[in-house]
């Protein structure tokens, strides 16, 4: 028995060895081929497989040639923010006043909204984050409070987030689109907003029909056009220039386009969180002398915001494995920056996307990863100046297979090619990063293409077919 026993191990010795040597030859041959292929003729391509139970490297090539990687770095920044802020934290939005409440509730002072960087306050992700759900929150707080009429102001504090709200490195024609929108410690409707369109006849200048919200403290001029059909989406409203309203449209609009409107980026979401308090108050009968205003403007005028000497409510966002899965299943930029400076914030850094990239690279440095594999400028990949290894992306993904929180995390990740991975997309780049399964070994893995020729259908089909190999 010892002997059939013995004989029998070794079987499976030699089987899995053979297993493992044809699982890396198969994933050779296939990335071999999409090295060769002419959309890759003068792109660069790397690839790293490792085990995710003992992080054993299965295959890798060109592991430490630093690529942009688009949206997977939102795996690096999630996981991150798993680590340092924990499952269940919670961002809090405190609503206060100044001065006093006369025995007739008259306020003679200001109400301040303080954020505390929550990137879902005023969200439509959840029933309890929606804006007349805060908005109701906030009026309730306040009648309990006393107060019958303002002899003040609504003010929308960023509280402790410094003043450069946009990454380095996010081009221009980023900013004002819905993805682009900057960082705020007072977060509100996820920092954007609809801009609607007139359309018309092919090649016609397209006309601005409103917003959605009302925004009437902005002015737009459009010098969109009716593109042809089957062109897309490729407008781009611009942020105004420093002291401007006016907020230009540029690009194009296919005539075939059914929605007729535009995600744009709000300018000061602080400011507008404090204007549409404002209006509901107005608006239920609560008179307020003062017109709302933000800790942004405040500053323009060398003000500053005082602090509340009462809070009447705090806010709680959902929890943070919340936040994270709509941050991978939707690639929300703005959850990936607000995470990114909270986790500087939480280790006594200052409250920047610059400071939470000097956060996140000493943690993984503190955790035997070189930070000179991570050349980053933000959290959500935005950035085509960003640079970082599928090895260290990969290595990231593994070290999170033992955590308590992994199956949170794995359940953020979206489904592409029938596997749970995130992608990442920018301008001639295409990445993915994620776990897979093999003959019931868990793998994870990093892939990037950067400089491809060609169509971005046509390279995402060609990766798929090395990722097949992993199935």
């Amino acid at each position: 028995m010892r002997i059939k026993r013995t004989w029998l191990v070794s079987f499976l010795f030699i089987a899995n060895i053979a297993g493992a040597q044809t699982l890396q030859q198969n994933i050779q041959k296939a990335f071999t081929r999409l090295q060769q292929d002419s959309q890759c003729r003068y792109a660069s391509v790397s690839l790293t497989v490792l085990d995710a139970k003992t992080g054993e490297v299965v295959f890798a090539a060109n592991p430490d040639m630093g690529l942009a990687p688009g949206s997977t770095l939102k795996t690096v920044t999630s996981i991150t923010a798993f680590n340092v802020l924990g499952k269940d934290f919670q961002y809090q939005t405190q609503l206060g006043y100044t001065g006093t409440i006369s025995a007739d509730g008259t306020l003679t002072g200001d109400i301040i909204i303080k954020g505390g960087g929550d990137p879902t306050l005023g969200s439509w992700r959840w029933a309890t984050t929606r804006e007349g759900v805060v908005l109701n929150t906030m009026v309730t707080a306040l009648k309990k409070a006393g107060i019958k009429k303002i002899n003040g102001r609504v003010i929308g504090d960023n509280g402790a987030f410094k003043s450069q709200s946009i990454p380095d490195g996010w081009i221009w024609q980023d900013l004002g689109t819905y993805y682009g929108g900057g960082i705020a410690g007072l977060c509100w409707r996820e920092n954007q907003f609809d801009i609607l369109l007139r359309t018309g006849a092919l090649g016609n200048t397209i006309g601005i029909a409103g917003t959605n919200p009302e925004t009437n403290y902005l002015q737009y001029k459009s010098e969109l056009t009716n593109g042809a059909a089957k062109t897309g989406d490729l407008a781009y409203p611009y942020l105004p220039a420093y002291g401007s309203k006016v907020m230009y449209v540029r690009g194009t609009y296919a005539i075939d386009q059914t929605k007729k409107r535009i995600g744009a980026a709000i300018p000061d979401p602080a400011y507008d969180a404090a204007l549409r308090l404002s209006d509901t108050l107005k608006r239920i009968g609560i008179a307020i002398s003062a017109e709302p205003t933000s800790s942004v403007m405040l500053a323009d005028k060398g003000q500053t915001v005082a602090t509340a000497t009462k809070s009447i409510t705090t806010i709680l966002s959902p929890e943070l494995s919340k936040i994270v899965y709509w941050l991978n299943q939707k690639s929300v930029n703005l959850y990936a920056e607000q995470l990114l400076a909270t986790i500087a914030s939480k280790v006594g850094k200052g409250v920047s996307t610059n400071d939470g990239v000097d956060a996140m690279k000493d943690f993984w440095q503190q955790k035997g990863i070189d930070k000179r594999s991570m050349n980053i400028f933000d959290g959500s990949g935005l950035s085509p100046e960003d640079r970082i290894t599928t090895s260290t992306v990969a290595h990231i993904l593994q070290s999170a297979r033992a955590a308590a929180w992994f199956n949170d995390f794995y359940e953020s990740l979206p489904v592409y090619n029938d596997m749970k991975m995130k992608s990442g997309s920018i301008n001639s780049v295409q990445a993915y990063a994620g776990f897979q399964t093999h003959e019931g070994r868990q793998l994870c893995f990093s892939i990037m293409v950067n400089n491809y020729y060609g169509p971005g259908s046509g390279i995402r089909e060609k990766m798929f077919r090395v990722l097949n190999e992993l199935k």
